[in-house]
């Protein structure tokens, strides 16, 4: 038989996404449904590979609790065929990952986490899977950008960006790739943006077909081709899942056809899987007991659509961070938030949830100057797609930016415009004070001749349960304090 069809399904960013969610009255997600699904489908075709690109860990207490062995117990009755490393996957450490990834009954791979000492790979960098007859290469990409949660880590290291993540590729396709490999797969946890850069600097001679991301949790419909490859991501968490169906041609040793959906778990696509629910349900009866007591109540549902712009729910935690405090303004990152809604009855495992990365505050003195060249890299063109740091700033900060013409017209505090020579105090979590220079393309060095940073609290999340039990109906709306021009 001349040509094969292959069905690969694919999910990124699950991160803890256990349960179903109500979606315009419809249920839709949660691991016992997408189990559901893919079982349906290796019951309905004859050649199926199912993949995960990262980010299984974090976003909900019952991966908290467990520091990540719930997870991978249950991800282990999805029977992955392959998964690759997020950058979630190293927030409980180093080893520990190393500990989940022999409790894990598929293989977990990345090409480009190592021992910095002596080079040593910290796990498998690919994988060939048969199928049918059909031999397909999976290679697992990370790079230095994602992962800056293991910069206190100094024996581990990455590829510092896409360019030698590429070139380390090549290595392992001109290494391993033989001619019987008759697909390559870039299983990658980058962001879209990374996504493509990665794919202009690929030799068409490496023989890479298609690279499947995570990381920016972008929705598509349809892939992107970019020099000939064509990208694919699922958005994030369990609300639909990646299919591409396959036509590969055995005689001309290639692929023929493909067509690529992005498609919704719900009831219309599969029924739930039993053993699924069954064990997802021992573990939140656990949790249930530890965690569901009533921390407070809103006055209303707050939200938090998408990290890129203003939020209620990042306001009220900018400001309640930064009510009676010792610093000027409190810059909450917009991805420590993980809900999209919260409230108005907030129980502690909701407070849990929705702000899992719980550190240090640490403040900082900038001058005007200094908070300006930071705003302006936060909203940088990379900002729009949804998967660099972005702010969520405390009262008192008014930000008006053109994205036309690229420009910062206005950026006061306390109703009156910043000078340059104007000092401030900002507040940062440990994540974004460890990577200051990365995230707002300011020396930190420079920072620290202002004023020697100093620990201001040991836990954000401290603070917060604090504030949430001594100030019920607390209210926040979005009210201009970024404000965007076309």
């Amino acid at each position: 038989m001349a040509k094969k069809e292959i069905v690969i399904l694919h999910s990124n960013d699950m991160h803890g996404d256990f349960l179903a969610k109500e979606k315009d009255g419809v249920l839709t997600g949660g691991l016992s449904r997408l189990c559901g699904y893919v079982k349906k489908v290796r019951q309905e075709e004859k050649n199926v590979i199912y993949a995960i690109a990262g980010d299984m860990f974090r976003g909900s207490i019952i991966d908290e609790e467990y520091l990540g062995l719930s997870t991978i117990e249950l991800v282990n009755l999805l029977e992955p065929d392959v998964a690759t490393v997020g950058n979630h996957e190293v927030d409980y450490g180093i080893a520990h990952l190393l500990f989940l990834e022999k409790c894990a009954r598929f293989p977990i791979i990345n090409a480009n986490l190592f021992v910095t000492v002596n080079g040593t790979r910290l796990f498998q960098p690919y994988i060939e899977i048969e199928i049918d007859g059909i031999r397909i290469m999976f290679i697992g990409i990370l790079t230095q950008e994602v992962i800056a949660s293991t910069k206190t880590e100094k024996v581990i290291g990455t590829f510092i960006d896409v360019e030698e993540a590429a070139k380390a590729t090549g290595v392992i396709c001109d290494n391993y790739r033989t001619k019987n490999t008759d697909i390559t797969i870039l299983l990658t946890h980058i962001g879209i943006e990374e996504d493509r850069k990665l794919a202009e600097y690929l030799d068409p001679g490496w023989g890479v077909d298609m690279i499947i991301g995570g990381h920016s949790h972008t929705f598509m419909e349809t892939p992107e081709i970019v020099n000939g490859i064509p990208i694919m991501q699922a958005g994030y968490g369990t609300g639909q899942i990646g299919r591409l169906d396959l036509l590969y041609d055995t005689w001309r040793n290639r692929i023929t056809a493909m067509k690529w959906r992005c498609l919704p778990i719900d009831a219309s696509s599969a029924e739930e899987d039993e053993i699924m629910s069954d064990m997802i349900g021992r573990y939140q009866n656990e949790t249930d007991r530890k965690y569901r007591r009533v921390l407070t109540t809103l006055r209303r549902k707050l939200t938090h659509p998408q990290r890129n712009m203003e939020t209620e729910l990042g306001n009220l935690y900018a400001d309640l961070l930064q009510d009676e405090s010792s610093f000027d303004i409190m810059m909450m990152g917009s991805g420590a938030i993980r809900k999209q809604e919260f409230g108005p009855i907030v129980e502690y495992m909701d407070m849990l949830e929705n702000t899992p990365f719980d550190d240090k505050l640490w403040m900082l003195k900038v001058t005007g100057k200094q908070f300006r060249q930071m705003v302006r890299f936060i909203l940088r063109d990379e900002a729009w797609e949804g998967h660099t740091e972005f702010y969520q700033f405390s009262r008192g900060v008014r930000i008006v930016y053109n994205k036309t013409e690229r420009k910062l017209t206005s950026l006061e505090f306390n109703g009156k415009e910043i000078t340059d020579d104007q000092e401030l105090t900002i507040a940062l979590q440990n994540y974004h004070y460890i990577n200051f220079t990365e995230f707002f393309s300011v020396p930190v060095e420079e920072v620290e001749k202002n004023m020697k940073p100093r620990v201001v609290a040991t836990s954000v999340n401290n603070i917060v349960e604090e504030y949430f039990s001594t100030h019920p109906g607390l209210d926040a709306h979005v009210e201009g304090r970024i404000t965007l021009l076309d």
